[in-house]
């Protein structure tokens, strides 16, 4: 008889559960639910409560929760979540890619002695999307909440904690608050103790190892997803940390994902610590860490103006003289918060499909110089090894396209298209099997999938962008200039 594990993708927009075999991975089934983020002007917000309904309605959607031995969730990073003494939410979580906190980051930067002091004690530089900074603003914008507030958690550990009734998290996603140091491995007390935060440890989840156990299904959660009572609950991550995992990623291998957000990063031996900030240095899921720098505009920026042009995002010509900096919803590297997006080099021979071939050159050439920067402080990228695509990008045939020809690397595409989900069932199985996670994704063999060959770089659109860009970001302001 087959033994059923399950993992859970906890997205910005979506739930999804796949549910595969602990021993060889093979799919037995999968269910979806949406979500609904409210917010503008820079705040992005989801009710906790909304994820919970959507991982009961998509457990229900496999057929399977009954049968399923252990679960793990890998959610969205760097959320803040404030619960009561009772485990009840007290508003909407704050999202990862809500702006508001951006002056809150820049005085916690201060507040510590710099950022270089923040990427050598922590491993992170404060800017608006983590955790410390969002509770920062919480504390001044809405003191009588954060009075109230008896457990601060991140999206997966609000649901693991729903699962489990365990207050726990583990290191991948913990290193992404700001307030986790990738050197000492605990939490920071003098990031905890800074007048912008003043944290007590009580309020954070106990930090779990990577195929440590956070507990079982209880009877009221059972009651809730259908899972059995004794279900084992694993430790759970971040996002991207659940997909290197779901890769069975070695050291120095890159991988580039294109989301809503972009997201470039690799497994490295050696913790990094970036004073620009425009690398964090995340811990990973297995031990190692997990170097990452994020963009918040990709492909959302390409179907929105895909859309305003009226064309098929497919529907390109080469860029020529255009240069798109797709800025729309402000942007993390460069840490440029409040910047807006810009169209450079029209004429009135334009031909609009022009237009969105800039807009994909924008997003990817911010993805490559961010890959760059990871390969400085990091212990390096194989340079035998093909550049990872995933993401809900992955399959574009431009996508594909752009990235060959700007990167000139091989490019590898994982038939999986659920990463992070199936990343979670690795460390499910891990928990369950009392295994390493990499030792089960290599049995599962989940990198298999398509292989492209490196084109010649395209050295004049990467010129022609980077004189446009530094001109750009130079006039906007940003806020990287900070001892």
């Amino acid at each position: 008889m087959r033994t059923l594990v399950a993992g859970v993708d906890c997205s910005t927009q979506s739930t999804k559960v796949v549910v595969v075999d602990a021993d060889s991975g093979e799919f037995a089934g999968s269910g979806r639910a949406e979500h609904t983020v409210t917010g503008s002007g820079g705040a992005r917000e989801t009710h906790p409560a909304v994820w919970w309904q959507a991982l009961r309605q998509a457990l229900a959607e496999t057929g399977l929760a009954g049968q399923i031995a252990a679960i793990s969730v890998a959610g969205q990073q760097h959320g803040l979540v404030c619960l009561d003494s009772k485990g009840r939410p007290l508003r909407p979580a704050i999202l990862w890619n809500d702006t508001r906190s951006a002056p809150d980051a820049d005085r916690l930067v201060e507040a510590l002695g710099g950022a270089e002091t923040w990427a050598i004690r922590i491993g992170v530089v404060p800017v608006a999307s983590f955790t410390a900074s969002k509770w920062a603003w919480l504390r001044r914008r809405e003191p009588e909440v954060a009075a109230q507030t008896a457990a601060i958690r991140l999206p997966h550990d609000y649901l693991t904690e729903c699962l489990a009734g365990a207050g726990v998290t583990d290191r991948g996603d913990a290193s992404g608050t700001a307030w986790w140091s990738g050197d000492t491995g605990g939490y920071a007390a003098e990031v905890l103790a800074l007048p912008q935060l003043r944290v007590s440890p009580k309020l954070l989840p106990r930090v779990l190892g990577p195929a440590e156990v956070a507990g079982t299904v209880g009877a009221a959660g059972a009651a809730a997803t259908g899972l059995s009572v004794g279900t084992l609950v694993g430790p759970g991550t971040g996002d991207n940390m659940g997909a290197a995992l779901g890769l069975g990623l070695r050291p120095g291998v890159p991988v580039l994902s294109l989301g809503t957000s972009g997201t470039v990063y690799l497994v490295s031996e050696t913790r990094t610590a970036d004073p620009s900030g425009n690398v964090a240095g995340f811990a990973d899921a297995s031990g190692l860490f997990l170097p990452l720098a994020c963009t918040l505009n990709c492909t959302l920026a390409v179907d929105r103006v895909a859309a305003w042009l009226g064309l098929d995002r497919d529907d390109v010509a080469p860029s020529k003289d255009v240069v798109v900096l797709p800025y729309f919803d402000g942007e993390r590297t460069p840490n440029l918060p409040d910047a807006a997006a810009a169209v450079f080099g029209l004429r009135h021979d334009t031909d609009p499909r022009s237009i969105l071939m800039a807009t994909y050159e924008g997003a990817i050439l911010g993805l490559l110089d961010a890959l760059d920067s990871i390969d400085k402080c990091s212990s390096g990228i194989d340079p035998k090894a093909p550049l990872v695509l995933i993401g809900g990008g992955a399959q574009g045939e431009t996508w594909q396209a752009v990235i060959r020809r700007l990167s000139g690397r091989a490019i590898s595409i994982p038939a999986a298209t659920d990463l992070v989900a199936i990343g979670a069932a690795v460390q499910a199985a891990a928990a369950l099997r009392g295994e390493a996670p990499r030792e089960v994704a290599t049995r599962w063999q989940t990198d298999r999938g398509t292989l492209l060959d490196p084109v010649p770089r395209d050295t004049a659109t990467i010129a022609r962008h980077g004189n446009v860009r530094q001109l750009a970001v130079g006039a906007v302001g940003g806020r990287r200039g900070r001892k």
